[in-house]
């Protein structure tokens, strides 16, 4: 997962909005500050819905070893996080 700081979301946030804006990808009907806000808020709703899925996977694996599987966590948790990703639509 990656964990951006709300500065560096800021950042992006604004480097998007100044690209589509650049390209006339994008019409503001609202202050720049309200599509920049909708767009941070966007950023972290995914990045929370990850986390809550890498919590998912990481008790997935727990309950798969007491139940005595053996696997290499490493290569389980991409898989599981994928198919569970499919699962709940949420964008990696």
């Amino acid at each position: 997962m990656m964990k951006l700081s709300a500065s560096q979301i800021q950042r992006l946030s604004e480097k998007i909005l100044k690209e589509w804006k650049s390209n006339n990808l994008i019409t503001l009907k609202v202050e720049e500050s309200k599509v920049l806000q909708a767009m941070k808020d966007a950023i972290n709703v995914e990045l929370q819905a990850e986390i809550a899925l890498e919590k998912d996977v990481h008790a997935l694996m727990d309950n798969m070893e007491r139940e005595g599987q053996e696997f290499q966590r490493g290569k389980m948790f991409s898989l599981l996080k994928n198919k569970l990703a499919k699962e709940k639509k949420v964008i990696l």
